[in-house]
């Protein structure tokens, strides 16, 4: 009984979680499987940002109810952000349900499973759900093993959980709690093995990244203990490129701004923001900024690297839009010419400041705007792409591509998904790839072999393709 899937919804910072609750049930002798019908335990690790993804994991945890009424011993268990806000209701929901563990407890999951597994074969009674959701203090500090069998050329690195923002339509400092960062010498040891092991490229990871210790720790030199972190980071051997994710206008300054002018490594991308373009909306949202300050802090950043891609989120739909809002979403979407974004169609979330306010946005307005961005959106990143094609760029290389024989996926300086024509050696490897088409979404090439690099553990030179 001791092999574990792990099913995740919702962001990267969900997708690190279950990473680390994957590697420490590794050190623990559990096997991670790839199918959950290989399994003998499925864990689904949860989002509530929208309403949607709640009730995606519970019609799967519904459905895998059913398999546990024919095989009494299989185990299901639901953790993080939904787990977190729903709680004892989803016992009420989900009678069979074994395991549901809160967001500041994924580092109790091996534990809970030995106990669990252990009832279980004592030939005594089922036990009783298992249901921790309390908080815990440090527990920024327990996601953060990478134990793995798998070079990983590319890592996501917890570095702060919870959230102080008080956005009307945001559940976070719900299912996650206030901000707390983890030590810059935990995290640059962190990185440093992962660096040991072949990783190339790291992902810094917060609810608002830039806002990383800004209550622990000094500034240095007038520099936030962000930039100082990036700045550690920027000096480990072997690392060659630094993301991160996700930041927030209020603290994003010119100490920030400057480090994509002097640090080579940080990479030529941002994801920022904006929710809505109109300053009316941004209020109701409580964010605090304006669009324009939020336009001025792009152009500041395109000044320092007029080649940046930029991504950003926009809600549409949030009570109390407008025609006249949309219209300015629109516009300031236009004229800004981000190169990918995720678009939401705004739903209520219990506890927060905007749930009284209900949902008078019907849902075909909804469907509408957000379409109206998706056309644009569609637009401009199609231009942006096949505005590279004859050109050579640096990609490093993640794996096999999940359709299409013998082609790998990577991603360019600018995360832009990349598609080639090779074999498994590529991965792990920087290599020069020449652009011949281009989708909205995907760019295709061709190698050219000789810019191909080494990495730490991984033969350098591919087969003849």
């Amino acid at each position: 009984m001791n092999r574990v899937y792990i099913k995740t919804y919702g962001c990267q910072m969900n997708q690190r979680d279950s990473e680390a609750v994957a590697a420490m049930l590794r050190g623990k002798g559990y096997a991670i499987v790839e199918n959950e019908l290989d399994a003998d335990v499925v864990l689904l690790n949860t989002c509530s940002v929208r309403d949607q993804a709640e009730q995606k994991a519970i019609g799967k945890a519904g459905h895998l109810a059913k398999r546990k009424r024919k095989d009494p011993n299989f185990i299901i268990g639901i953790m993080g952000c939904m787990a977190q806000n729903r709680g004892d209701e989803l016992v009420d929901r989900l009678p069979d349900l074994d395991l549901i563990v809160g967001t500041q407890k994924f580092h109790r999951v091996p534990e809970h499973l030995d106990d669990m597994i252990a009832s279980l074969q004592g030939q005594g009674p089922r036990p009783a759900t298992i249901i921790d959701l309390a908080e815990e203090l440090d527990s920024q500090n327990t996601i953060k093993s990478h134990i793995s069998d798998k070079i990983k050329p590319a890592a996501f690195v917890s570095i702060m959980q919870g959230c102080n923002m008080k956005c009307a339509y945001c559940i976070v400092p719900k299912t996650r709690g206030a901000e707390r960062a983890r030590p810059m010498e935990a995290i640059i040891e962190e990185i440093e093995e992962l660096a040991s092991k072949g990783t190339r490229e790291v992902t810094l990871l917060g609810q608002i990244v830039n806002q990383y210790g800004i209550r622990e720790f000094p500034f240095v030199n007038k520099k936030s203990p962000f930039v100082q972190l990036l700045e550690k980071v920027h000096t480990i051997e072997g690392i060659e490129r630094i993301r991160f994710t996700s930041p927030h206008p209020v603290g994003f300054k010119d100490d920030l701004i400057e480090c994509y002018g002097r640090l080579p490594k940080l990479c030529e991308y941002l994801h920022f923001p904006m929710q809505s373009g109109s300053d009316r909306i941004l209020k109701a949202m409580r964010r605090p900024y304006t669009i324009e300050k939020f336009k001025s802090i792009i152009k500041k950043m395109r000044v320092v690297r007029p080649d940046m891609y930029i991504s950003t989120d926009v809600i549409v739909g949030f009570p109390g839009e407008t025609e006249e809002d949309f219209e300015l979403t629109r516009k300031h979407f236009e004229e800004i010419g981000f190169d990918m974004a995720y678009l939401f169609k705004y739903s209520v979330r219990p506890d927060t400041s905007a749930e009284p306010l209900g949902d008078p946005v019907t849902k075909e307005q909804k469907e509408e705007r957000n379409q109206v961005l998706l056309d644009i959106l569609s637009k401009r990143s199609l231009e942006r792409n096949a505005s590279l094609i004859g050109t050579v760029e640096e990609v490093l290389f993640e794996g096999p591509a999940k359709k299409g024989e013998n082609m790998f996926l990577g991603r360019s300086r600018g995360n832009r998904v990349v598609l080639v024509k090779a074999t498994p050696r590529l991965v792990g490897q920087f290599a020069q790839v020449r652009y011949q088409r281009a989708t909205a979404s995907t760019l295709f090439g061709e190698l050219v072999l000789e810019g191909v690099e080494s990495n730490p553990g991984v033969e350098a030179t591919l087969l003849s393709l």
